[in-house]
């Protein structure tokens, strides 16, 4: 997205012409230098000295397509009450960033002139009163403008508003409906675009057969190019391939002429076509499509919003399923794959194509999908569930790891890892908080930013962490139960 952030800074008219024209040079300079270590444009605005300059900056950025989120700072002392009427209509992700522009008390030269001009402590305390008062949904950033660290935490939190403005525009494409029976994958479409933005609609899978026969030969033998650009091709079966091109071609020409950024199916329905799209999912999802298989259309767009979030606007972010444990004592793994449907951004080395049959579903002939071994590292599974009046993020923390076994018969991507607290205490924990077989598994999106997606969102928030237990998760849940209730 084109995304840029606002720079608003708060003083007021007390000070003198000298003092407010330091006050636009030093906000102005601090929005250039920080933007050139941040993900996304810093843009300084204005410095604010009324209501109304509040109210109508505000006004702007809420109509402000590129503008992803507002950061606020006090230089001098911004006495709180001219921000109220701005701060209570503002429909963007907010920051209140405390800091000063100075790093260092300059001991010899300090005198009143210069704690008039550098109120940031004074003045920061002012501002974040009101947003408390107001019950603001916010985040506090506190310390130096140049610090790596400081400058880490506010680019994280602005992918997090980047996944907001994703979301507010989200819509998904589902092919046919969901699988039969599974409660999980529904939910209320109404309330999730009432809350989170998101249009999610069906399409027949005739309509997309329909297009996949206008596909062209030139346009498969260009995308097969692009193919064996990125993959090993290990299989004889090149028509599988070319099916599954053609497949790709066909839901990419929907979902782009739709502005459509996520899209499902089901293994159930595949009316007029030969395989489940697999390489074809797999491909669209390396190039920031969200998917959610069995019509899980809450894991596509989650899937969608958590690759815009990620490094360069498409990070590593995919559809993942717990499959099954290992639980040798010592060595407790979870492996996470899906029949077909994992998005390579995952992969260690370099996916292979392959062939195989697949023994469920509607498929005439066997489908072609991207086979690879995930990379080690650090990451999260999250789940977004309908709880019936309210929706639930839950997070938790994972360690990915090389598969502790080649297992050579097992044809489709996969990625192993270890749960956090454990994987026993952690599947109890998941169960107890209602977690569906869906996540999304990122290595790139941290739980402190899906923490701030979901209160930019005002949806509720559950991390099961390395000190989670479940007689503490099960009193949060209790007490979230009872104050969202009061909502």
């Amino acid at each position: 997205m084109n995304s840029n952030f606002w720079f608003v800074v708060g003083s007021q008219d007390l000070y003198g012409e000298e003092v407010l024209k330091t006050v636009a040079q030093r906000a102005e300079e601090m929005a250039w230098e920080m933007s050139k270590r941040l993900p996304y444009p810093l843009i300084y605005k204005v410095t604010a000295m009324s209501n109304a300059q509040i109210t109508e900056i505000v006004k702007e950025a809420n109509y402000d397509d590129t503008c992803a989120g507002i950061i606020t700072w006090c230089h001098t002392f911004s006495p709180s009450k001219m921000w109220i009427n701005g701060l209570a209509n503002l429909q963007k992700p907010y920051c209140h960033f405390a800091t000063q522009y100075n790093k260092e008390i300059p001991n010899e030269k300090i005198d009143m002139d210069f704690m008039n001009l550098n109120q940031a402590a004074h003045g920061d305390r002012e501002h974040g009163f009101i947003a408390a008062r107001l019950r603001m949904p916010r985040k506090v950033i506190a310390g130096y403008w140049q610090s790596p660290d400081v400058l880490k935490r506010i680019g994280d939190w602005m992918k997090a508003a980047v996944g907001v403005a994703v979301s507010k525009s989200m819509k998904v494409m589902r092919f046919g409906d969901n699988m039969r029976e599974v409660a999980v994958t529904e939910g209320d479409k109404v309330e999730v675009q009432t809350k989170l933005g998101w249009q999610v609609n069906t399409w027949a899978v005739g309509d997309l057969v329909k297009v996949m026969h206008e596909v062209t030969d030139a346009e498969i033998d260009a995308l097969m190019e692009v193919y064996k650009a990125n993959y090993d091709i290990a299989t004889d079966n090149i028509e599988a391939i070319r099916y599954q091109a053609r497949e790709e071609i066909a839901m990419k020409k929907m979902l782009d002429a739709n502005g459509c950024k996520a899209f499902t199916n089901t293994f159930q329905d595949l009316y007029g076509m030969e395989q489940l799209p697999g390489l074809a999912s797999q491909h669209l999802m390396a190039q920031g499509y969200g998917y959610g298989g069995e019509g899980d259309w809450k894991v596509s767009a989650m899937t969608a919003i958590m690759k815009a979030m990620g490094e360069n606007g498409n990070g590593a972010s995919a559809f993942m399923e717990d499959y099954t444990y290992h639980l040798v004592e010592g060595q407790e793994y979870s492996l996470g794959a899906h029949m077909l449907e994992v998005c390579p951004s995952l992969a260690a080395g370099k996916p292979r194509i392959e062939t195989h049959h697949l023994g469920i579903g509607m498929n005439e002939k066997d489908p072609a999908r991207l086979v690879f071994e995930g990379k080690k590292g650090d990451a999260i599974v999250v789940s977004l569930i309908d709880m019936g009046g309210r929706l639930r993020l839950i997070c938790q923390d994972i360690h990915c790891v090389k598969p502790i076994m080649p297992m050579p018969n097992l044809p489709v991507a996969r990625v192993m890892w270890q749960a956090e607290p454990s994987l026993t205490t952690g599947v109890e924990c998941w169960i107890t908080a209602g977690g569906a077989h869906h996540t999304v598994l990122s290595y790139d999106v941290s739980a402190e930013q899906m923490k701030d997606w979901a209160r930019m969102m005002d949806i509720e928030f559950v991390h099961i962490t390395k000190d989670t237990t479940v007689d503490a998760l099960e009193k949060e849940l209790f007490l979230n139960d009872l104050a969202w209730k009061l909502k």
